[in-house]
């Protein structure tokens, strides 16, 4: 079967399935496989609770009546989105960067639905399979689609460019994020800017934060497809300094417009000008851009603040790296500075760099002052017990103390690689 003949049956049937524990009625399922699943094994079950088609690529699943065999599911699903991208007229908004992307992506998305029927990623679909199931997500009258792209190696971005095909795109910023893939912050740099690369050689607009020296490295020369913020003689933002919420004052040409957020963390600002720059390019008002941003919350355990019936709580554990923990805590610091108690679990995907990284951070928590350090994971072991602060190899451990050693009436920042699993802790908080 030809890609045209499954986007017909698609088009007819146009819910996607990639697990047979979730089949809606008429969807199409699709086998993928990984190192611990094999979709192909469920193709029958996917059937009967009421799939319409089923694809798979292995030959125990033999073609027939609802079932297409292909030589690779996942290349197929793949294709199948980079059609219905083809077919369908909408524009597509790339957000790709260390550090930011599902923010900025949340606002942006807040603020287009202004003026447009928009669809954005949800929750973490940004790799090779999250975008091709977020574009076959898309209905055809959808004019704008946001699409969050992640990657930990090189090639990655370009590979969901050539699927998505963006017109647009963004790269937040560049940090020290996924080193055990990219190697060096260069690394991270190079892969990143497969982006830009993309939208240059297709004369799409660059959306380019000037204040991050990598990024203004990469300007494409084309001058008059590049949108920059965040410098001068641009749109930027002056932070606030009056509280736990974040808060700016946007300076565009002559006008200063106030925005305020339930964001925190000054690192959000770059987020916040991102989302107003590329409102302003899609034509919404500055004055429905801030109410968007004031009235957006986020959720996910992404710069929450949370006041449990014990604690007040700065919940950041969907990811850390070297840069954002540092910044995660620079912030604390801030808004707490006569100290407080911070939980931090450990940096993942760091590679080589990670026995480096983690003392680094450890050597400048030394520096600050705080109530109590509590350390979790196996990247922290050495530094931590060595300068005596308290350590957990894992979140079970921490949490058979929290229920020995309740933490009643303080000021915490809990931060880590989403690996940590610290959202565990929460209820004890």
């Amino acid at each position: 079967m030809n890609i045209h003949e499954l986007y017909r049956i698609y088009r007819i049937n146009p819910f996607i399935s990639t697990d047979s524990r979730n089949i809606d009625r008429n969807c199409l399922f699709f086998a993928l496989k990984g190192d611990k699943f094999n979709g192909n094994l469920f193709v029958n079950e996917a059937l009967e609770k009421g799939a319409s088609w089923a694809v798979a690529d292995e030959k125990e699943c033999q073609p027939g009546e609802r079932i297409i065999r292909v030589k690779d599911v996942l290349k197929t699903l793949q294709q199948l989105a980079s059609y219905h991208r083809q077919n369908c007229k909408f524009n597509i908004l790339a957000i790709t960067g260390s550090n930011g992307k599902t923010t900025t992506k949340d606002l942006c998305s807040s603020i287009l639905a202004i003026k447009y029927k928009v669809y954005a990623t949800h929750g973490n679909l940004n790799n090779h399979i999250g975008v091709p199931l977020t574009l076959l997500s898309m209905l055809p009258e959808t004019e704008v689609g946001i699409i969050e792209m992640g990657a930990n190696h090189p090639g990655e971005i370009t590979l969901l460019c050539n699927i998505a095909k963006p017109d647009y795109g963004l790269i937040t910023n560049i940090g020290k994020a996924h080193l055990e893939g990219f190697g060096s912050i260069d690394g991270v740099a190079l892969a990143k800017g497969e982006l830009f690369q993309y939208l240059t050689n297709r004369n799409g607009i660059v959306f380019a934060n000037t204040a991050n020296p990598y990024i203004r490295k990469m300007l494409p020369a084309k001058k008059k497809n590049v949108i920059r913020y965040n410098s001068p003689d641009t749109v930027w933002g002056e932070v606030n300094d009056l509280g736990l919420f974040l808060e700016i004052k946007v300076h565009d040409n002559r006008d200063i417009i106030p925005v305020k957020s339930h964001l925190v963390g000054k690192y959000n600002a770059e987020n916040i000008i991102a989302a107003y720059v590329i409102g302003k390019y899609f034509g919404i008002p500055p004055p429905g851009i801030a109410e968007k941003i004031a009235l957006y919350s986020p959720s996910n355990n992404r710069s929450q603040f949370i006041k449990t019936t014990h604690n007040e709580i700065i919940m950041d554990a969907y990811n850390a790296n070297p840069t954002s923990m540092k910044a995660a805590i620079e912030n604390f610091i801030a808004v707490k500075p006569s100290g407080g108690r911070i939980i931090l679990g450990e940096m993942l995907e760091l590679g080589e760099s990670s026995t480096y990284e983690h003392q680094a951070i450890t050597d400048w928590l030394k520096k600050q002052s705080f109530q109590q350090v509590i350390f979790v994971g196996n990247g922290f072991k050495l530094p931590a017990l060595s300068a005596g602060y308290t350590w957990y190899p894992d979140v079970e451990s921490l949490k058979a103390a929290l229920l020995a050693s309740p933490i009643y009436g303080s000021f915490i920042l809990v931060k880590g690689s989403r690996g940590n699993q610290l959202e565990k802790i929460m209820d004890l908080l």
